[in-house]
């Protein structure tokens, strides 16, 4: 079920793909106690921000995230450590290593996104431009292959 304020899934999961995420560099306040970087809504960050939250103490090989969104947009920041995200428009897949803390990676809704790869110690922060919704997610990889208007993953189809 998607939100009831989503626009029609179809359309905005076809649209979107991995070209649309990239990486954000925000602008590092230099100071000798200690850098300090700032994030503003509608000017370093392209959404206004509605939610926050972290993940941290991932245990060694676990994975996070392995979901879509119908119209929420994150920007990822590694505040600490390290960690791979990897984007899925069902087409293609690419990975970034996020590992400094005045850099994010904007994922668009419609995209499949998976983090990986966490080093020891690692906090991930996730700046949301929705509140937290059930219904904007999307869970199930075949669903979201669909979704795009993809065959079902090729393992399932056998």
């Amino acid at each position: 079920m998607k939100p009831t304020n989503a626009p029609n899934e179809l359309d905005m999961h076809s649209e979107t793909c991995i070209k649309d995420c990239r990486i954000i560099t925000l602008k590092k306040h230099h100071h000798a106690n200690g850098n300090l970087t700032a994030v503003n809504n509608g000017v370093e960050l392209p959404f206004e921000l509605r939610r926050t939250f972290y993940i941290y103490d991932v245990p060694g090989g676990a994975e996070r995230g392995g979901h879509s969104h119908y119209t929420c947009q994150e920007f990822i920041i590694a505040i600490s450590g390290s960690f791979d995200v990897t984007v899925d428009d069902g087409n293609d897949k690419y990975t970034f290593t996020l590992n400094r803390p005045n850099q994010g990676l904007l994922v668009v809704p419609g995209i499949w996104r998976t983090l990986q790869n966490f080093s020891s110690g690692s906090v991930c922060l996730a700046l949301a431009s929705h509140h937290f919704d059930e219904n904007d997610y999307v869970r199930d990889y075949n669903n979201f292959l669909k979704l795009k208007g993809k065959q079902a993953a090729e393992q399932d189809t056998i």
